[in-house]
């Protein structure tokens, strides 16, 4: 198969191809310049592979939950294309496309966690399936961090930019034995796309107008009462 994927949930704007069995992928940290980045970096792997969209098979998305902005550029890119060349889509959660590389070296348990900004977390708490992909325990949230699940002892792994803030708070909460938190890791389409993969090689891909964000909230912002409140 041959397929294009995409995450720009968080700050990474990050995008892998598949071609001829081979991964071409590239993943930078853009901070919230994924408009300008994200079709040089596509259109740049498309032309390494020698591939024009119409040879493509399908697209998979990551689709948060992350940044309201990111992931709207992400669904709304991929959704274009596919509906342009008529292509199936896979959505991948944007947690456990974070969560893969941990299981994949070998964790049993993960816990995934984005900082989601006001003083919330988008939190997933993931097993290693039968294939090694991740496989949800529970359904993912957002919530403050000391709202966070309680969970077993342990032990777990911890990944994501809500660990590298939150971390105490999140440890107590849950009351994890943790392996030390990676609070750097971000989600890349190369995951994204590992995790698709057998998906959309059974026929599983949804058509593209059915592609929509996994926000997991409606709101992106406090309101100057609220903003008032909290200086309070």
């Amino acid at each position: 198969m041959k397929l294009l994927a995409i995450d720009t949930a968080t700050e990474a704007c990050s995008v892998a191809l598949l071609a001829n069995s081979q991964v071409l992928a590239d993943h930078v940290v853009a901070g919230r310049s994924h408009t300008e980045r994200l079709m040089p970096m596509v259109h740049a792997l498309m032309a390494q592979a020698g591939l024009a969209f119409a040879q493509l098979d399908g697209y998979v998305c990551g689709v948060g939950p992350g940044s309201f902005a990111g992931v709207r550029i992400g669904v709304g890119y991929v959704k274009g294309l596919a509906l342009a060349h008529d292509r199936p889509v896979m959505p991948v959660s944007s947690l456990a496309a974070l969560a893969l590389p941990a299981l994949r070296d070998g964790a049993q348990r993960v816990l995934a966690a984005i900082d989601a900004r006001l003083d919330e977390v988008y939190f997933g708490v993931f097993s290693a399936g039968d294939d090694g992909l991740p496989r949800a325990l529970q359904p993912e949230i957002v919530c403050a961090p000391q709202a966070a699940p309680r969970l077993d002892a342990g032990p777990w792994h911890a990944v994501g930019s809500g660990w590298a803030r939150y971390a105490e708070v999140l440890r107590g909460a849950t009351g994890a034995s943790l392996v030390e938190p990676d609070g750097e890791a971000l989600p890349r389409a190369s995951d994204a796309l590992a995790i698709a993969l057998p998906r959309l090689r059974a026929g599983e891909g949804i058509a593209a107008d059915a592609l929509a964000p996994a926000y997991l909230r409606n709101k992106v912002a406090l309101t100057l009462e609220e903003q008032r409140a909290r200086r309070g």
